[in-house]
């Protein structure tokens, strides 16, 4: 079996193609196989009830565990310096699987900032069912006070969707670790190539694979990523008893986009910045919200924390809802919609689409207004980007 010489730290292009797999047993792949089985045979009657009780390793069940998702989880595990990780259907179902497994009635969730709106709604409507309940503050100066003794989890977004709002990790692990909280970082935006969380001191990275990771459109999932002190209850709630297990066809188009995932993230990310910078001299535009730019309250804290300052930002456009709905329309190279992260760029309205849901009132304090745009550069030329947005910018 190949082993990785690990008597010096790999880089991350390295850990992207080759951690977390082996050429397969059986027919030397270097792909990694997908294995589209339910469930496994075991060789007696003492072996699955071992392998059942936990006594013995083996899969027995594809919602438990599979070969194909495993690797996943490994490669993934690898990229954020993560002891072990569990993969989930989608980002929703990490990020709900996270939150019950940690939580009890009676506790209470920090959340920081501005959140995706699906997030959002679990922390501010499905958490209170369960006698769960959230604080907001607004930014980390906050967060000291909010803690009581009932806080056992902290939540943030860095970037934040859709405003790109920049929260200091390392202080956010710092005041929950003095306040015996459990930390839990969307790295979504970031991923693991410009931002380690977990190296910060962060207790729990997640994210929407369906982004990043996958690279390319065609795959929905989620991901967890920690110690498995704490991974384990999630992966048994969200997988044995959620049963919001990830498909081994979904993990293997995830695998091949994490490959890629260094190569993709610093092309879109230097695109961004160009663009960025054009958008912010341009008469029609009425701020730039980009971590890149020297005036984002966030960049001082972006420039320690990530390598990049990522693919994505978003823009206020100073007619407001008839701007971007013009805007939107007239884009030709870039597609509408509101995934992101993928090799496509993409541009959507978040008020009327990912934060539809959102009380107007809390979109408002978010800054989402309906002026506002959100852009996931890709990795097409930079100039052609540059010269749709200019033709789509001309006369508002």
């Amino acid at each position: 079996m190949k082993q990785l010489n690990t008597s010096r730290s790999l880089g991350m292009r390295t850990l992207a193609v080759h951690g977390g797999q082996q050429p397969d047993a059986l027919t030397g792949a270097i792909a990694t196989p997908i294995t589209a089985a339910s469930a496994f045979s075991y060789p007696d009657f003492d072996s699955g009830a071992r392998r059942f009780s936990g006594e013995e390793p083996g899969y027995i069940y594809s919602r438990f565990a599979n070969p194909t998702v495993a690797v996943f989880e490994q490669k993934l595990a690898a990229l954020e310096g993560a002891e072990t990780a569990v993969a989930c259907a989608s980002g929703m179902a990490a990020i709900s699987a996270t939150l019950f497994a940690l939580l009890v009635p009676g506790d209470e969730i920090i959340h920081i900032g501005t959140l995706y709106g699906g997030t959002e709604g679990v922390v501010r409507n499905l958490l209170p069912r369960y006698g769960i309940k959230p604080v907001h503050v607004v930014n980390v100066n906050e967060l000291e006070a909010a803690f009581t003794k009932n806080t056992k989890v902290v939540l943030v977004e860095t970037p934040a969707n859709p405003g790109l709002d920049i929260a200091d990790l390392a202080e956010i692990a710092r005041l929950s670790k003095a306040a015996g909280a459990v930390s839990v970082a969307d790295n979504t935006f970031a991923t693991p190539y410009l931002t380690r969380p977990l190296e910060l001191g962060i207790d729990i990275v997640l994210h929407s694979a369906t982004k990043y990771i996958s690279g390319h459109g065609d795959a929905t999932g989620g991901v967890v990523a920690g110690s498995a002190a704490l991974i384990t209850p999630i992966r048994t709630l969200s997988l044995k008893q959620f049963g919001g297990n990830l498909s081994p066809f979904e993990a293997s188009l995830l695998i091949r986009g994490l490959k890629t995932l260094p190569l993709r993230v610093e092309a879109s990310s230097l695109s961004a910045q160009a663009v960025a910078e054009f958008l912010d001299g341009h008469s029609a535009v009425d701020a730039v919200f980009y971590p890149g730019l020297k005036q984002h309250p966030g960049h001082a804290t972006a420039s320690k924390q990530m390598k990049l300052f990522g693919g994505i930002m978003a823009i206020e456009l100073k007619g407001g809802l008839n701007a971007a709905r013009t805007f939107l329309d007239k884009l030709s190279i870039i597609t509408q919609a509101v995934s992101l992260g993928d090799t496509d760029s993409l541009a959507c309205h978040p008020a009327s689409t990912t934060h539809s849901a959102v009380a107007p009132e809390i979109r408002r304090q978010s800054g989402i207004t309906d002026g506002m745009v959100r852009i996931s550069i890709g990795i097409e030329d930079t100039e052609d980007l540059i010269a749709d947005m200019q033709q789509a910018l001309e006369g508002l």
